[in-house]
C-alpha cells in the first residue's frame, strides 16, 4: 500500500498530475504559517494518490464543506515493474550499515561526532578505530603541524572513504590571528606549576631554549600588558599573573597550574575585565590563513572553520573567494563562535555561514565562566532556527587527555548538548594529543545513543518555534513538506524518511525538525554525501536517481532489502526536492 500527498507549484511544471487524483484540505492548523494551504493560487494543489496491488474499494474525499464523498470510479495506480538489485550501486557508510542490521533503525545514533586529528590518530590504522567508532568528520587544525602533514591526514582519509566504504568528511580549522603561544620546541606539552615563574616574550626562539620561556605571536604582547594584570591560557585552563616586564620578555607567576598546550590561545585580563582592544584591531584571516586556506581549497576539504568571527562580512568575503578560486567547489564554511563580537552578531553570523562552532574555549576566557551555558544553548537555538548545523566543541571530556574515564560532571555535559539537539560533538585534545582517543569517542557515542533513546522514550517533542526562513514561494513549500513529514512520521511512528536530494536541502530540512526516526538522505553526488554527514539525524546515502519517484523508491527498496537494511513490512515516509511530493508506504 502506498500513499502519498503531492503539492505541484508551478516550479515543478514537469511534473505531470496523475491521471486520477483526489483533492482535499488538511485539518491540521495553519495559522502560524505564512502560506496556509487553504490559499495557495489556484495552478498549486494538493493530491492524494493512493496505489495497492489489489484494492477497488471506493475512495474518500474532503469536500469544500468538509463533508467527506465517496468517489466509486477511483482505481488504484498499477504497480511499477520490479527493479532488478545491484546492492554495490549504493553507497552508505559501513558502521551504519551494521548497525541497522544488527539492531534496527530506532537504535542509530542521530548526533554526530567530530574528532581532531593529531598525533595521537593521525596514522591509518588510528584512523580508521575513530571511524569504526562513530566518527562523522575528521578535523584537521591548522594550529599545528604544516600543510604536508595534514596533506597526508587527508590522504589517508580519503582513502579510507574509498576503501573501507565510510563517508568521513574533512574540516579544516583555521589558526585565527588572536594571541597565541608557539610551539614548545618538539614538546607534546609543558606543565605550568603553582607558584612557577614563566617567561613570555615575543623574541624568536632557536632550539636551546631557555627553560620556562614561552614564545608569544604578537609583537605589541609586551607593550599592552601591565604589571598585575591576569594571563589566562586556553579559555583559563592555565594563569598567570604578570610581575614583571623586561623589553620584551614578560615575567608570570603561575596561580593556577595545569598542562600548556602548544599554540594555546592568549587572553589577559585587568581589574575584572578583559583587555580585548589589540584584539579588536586584529584581522579575523591573518595572512597564514589565506594561504591555509588555498591548501584547503586545493585538497578539496568539506568544511573550512573560520576562528573568532566577527561579522557576517568576514564569512561573505570568504564565500566569495572560495567561489572566484575553484568555480565547482562546494566547501561550506563554518563559523566559529568564540568571542564578545560573535555574540554580539551571532544572527548575521550564522545567517551567512553554512554553520556554526561553539568554541567554549576561548569563549569562555572572554565572557564570565557562569554565562557560557547560556551562550551555548542560545546559539544551539539560533542555529537550529536558521537551518544551520551547529558543533558543541571544546574540552568535553577533557580529563580524558590523560584518564581512562570521564568526569560525572562530564558526562553530565555532553549529555545537555545532546539533550538541547546539536547537530555534532567535537573532541579536540582528547583525540588529538589523548592517551585513551578510541575511548573518549566511545563515551560521546553511549551517551549520544542513551540521551536520545531517553527523548525518543519520554515522548519530549520541545515546542521549539521554527520560523519560516524561505526566501521563495518554492523553499517555503519544501519548509511545509519537510515539517509535515516529520510530524507525520512522530505521529505515525514510523520507521524511517526518506529523502531524495541532490543539493541536500530538503535533508536538512528535515533534520532541523528534529522527528524520531532516523532520515536515509540519497544524494547523487560524493562531496554533498559527507557534507550532510554533519547534520543529526541524517544517514547519507550516494545513489544514482531519476525524477521518477516510483521509480526511485523500487529501486532503493530493493537495494536496500538486499543488503539487509530493512525489511518488508516497514513503515516509511519519503520526500523530494525533484517532485514536492509527502509519500507513505510499507516496504512490500
Amino acid at each position: 500500500m502506498s500513499q502519498s500527498l503531492h503539492l505541484f507549484s508551478p516550479s515543478s511544471s514537469s511534473v505531470a498530475l496523475p491521471k486520477q487524483y483526489l483533492r482535499f484540505t488538511p485539518s491540521v492548523s495553519t495559522s502560524n504559517r505564512r502560506f496556509p494551504v487553504t490559499s495557495f493560487p489556484r495552478r498549486c494543489c494538493f493530491s492524494v494518490r493512493a496505489s495497492a496491488s489489489a484494492s477497488s474499494d471506493p475512495k474518500v474525499l474532503e469536500t469544500e464543506n468538509g463533508k467527506p464523498e465517496i468517489l466509486p470510479h477511483v482505481t488504484a495506480s498499477p504497480e511499477p515493474a520490479a527493479v532488478s538489485s545491484d546492492s554495490a550501486s549504493i553507497e552508505v557508510d559501513a558502521v551504519t550499515e551494521v548497525e541497522l542490521k544488527e539492531n534496527g533503525f530506532r537504535s542509530t545514533r542521530r548526533t554526530k561526532l567530530v574528532c581532531t586529528i593529531g598525533p595521537a590518530t593521525c596514522g591509518f590504522e588510528q584512523l580508521e578505530a575513530l571511524a569504526v567508532g562513530g566518527m562523522n568528520v575528521a578535523r584537521i587544525n591548522m594550529c599545528h603541524g604544516d600543510r604536508e602533514w595534514h596533506k597526508a591526514v587527508i590522504e589517508r582519509v580519503r582513502r579510507l572513504n574509498e576503501e573501507k566504504g565510510y563517508a568521513v568528511a574533512i574540516m579544516m580549522d583555521t589558526e585565527g590571528s588572536e594571541i597565541h603561544m608557539g610551539d614548545f620546541g618538539g614538546a607534546p606539552s609543558a606543565k605550568a606549576e603553582d607558584g612557577e615563574i614563566w617567561t613570555f616574550t615575543v623574541r624568536a626562539l632557536g632550539s636551546s631554549r631557555p627553560e620556562r620561556t614561552i614564545n608569544v605571536n604578537y609583537d605589541g604582547f609586551a607593550e599592552d600588558v601591565t604589571i598585575g594584570d591576569e594571563l589566562l591560557v586556553d579559555g583559563g585552563m592555565v594563569r598567570f599573573e604578570v610581575i614583571e616586564k623586561i623589553g620584551p620578555d614578560v615575567k608570570c607567576r603561575c596561580t593556577d597550574p595545569g598542562l600548556l598546550l602548544p599554540r594555546a590561545n592568549l587572553t589577559f585580563w585587568r581589574d575584572g575585565s578583559l583587555v580585548r582592544e589589540r584584539n579588536a584591531m586584529l584581522p579575523t584571516i591573518s595572512a597564514k590563513d589565506w594561504l591555509d586556506i588555498d591548501f584547503g581549497i586545493a585538497e578539496g576539504v568539506d568544511f573550512i572553520a573560520i576562528s573568532f568571527v566577527k561579522s557576517a562580512e568576514v564569512i561573505n568575503h570568504l564565500k566569495s573567494y572560495i567561489a572566484a578560486r575553484s568555480c565547482d567547489s562546494d566547501i561550506s564554511v563554518i563559523a566559529k563562535i568564540e568571542s564578545i563580537d560573535s555574540l554580539k552578531n551571532l544572527e548575521e553570523i550564522i545567517q551567512a555561514s553554512d554553520g556554526a562552532m561553539v568554541a567554549r574555549g576561548d569563549l569562555g576566557a572572554q565572557i564570565p565562566l557562569e554565562q557560557v551555558p547560556s551562550a551555548q544553548q542560545r546559539i544551539v537555538q539560533v542555529c537550529r532556527q536558521l537551518n544551520k548545523p551547529v558543533i558543541v566543541a571544546s574540552q568535553l571530556l577533557e580529563s580524558m587527555i590523560e584518564y581512562p574515564t570521564p568526569t560525572r560532571a562530564e558526562v553530565a555535559d555532553v549529555s545537555e548538548a545532546v539533550r538541547q539537539r546539536a547537530d555534532a560533538l567535537m573532541l579536540s585534545g582528547e583525540s588529538a594529543m589523548g592517551q585513551f582517543p578510541e575511548k573518549a569517542l566511545a563515551v560521546l557515542r553511549s551517551v549520544s545513543v542513551r540521551i536520545e533513546k531517553w527523548w525518543r522514550e519520554e515522548k519530549r517533542h520541545e515546542a521549539m518555534e521554527l520560523p519560516d526562513i524561505g526566501s521563495s514561494f518554492s523553499d517555503s513549500i519544501s519548509e511545509e513538506i519537510c515539517t509535515s513529514a516529520a510530524k507525520m512520521a512522530n505521529n505515525l511512528g514510523v520507521d524511517a524518511l526518506f529523502v531524495y536530494t541532490k543539493n541536500g536541502h530538503m535533508a536538512s530540512l528535515l533534520s532541523r525538525c528534529r522527528p524520531d526516526c532516523p532520515i536515509f538522505a540519497f544524494t547523487t553526488t560524493t562531496s554533498v554525501r559527507r557534507r550532510l554527514n554533519l547534520q543529526w539525524g541524517l544517514i547519507p546515502f550516494r545513489l544514482s536517481f531519476s525524477d521518477d519517484m516510483e521509480s526511485n523508491l523500487n529501486k532503493t527498496f530493493s537495494l536496500l532489502k538486499a543488503r539487509g537494511m530493512i525489511k518488508s513490512g516497514d513503515l516509511i515516509i519519503a520526500v523530494s526536492d525533484m517532485l514536492q511530493s509527502i509519500q507513505v508506504m510499507i516496504v512490500p
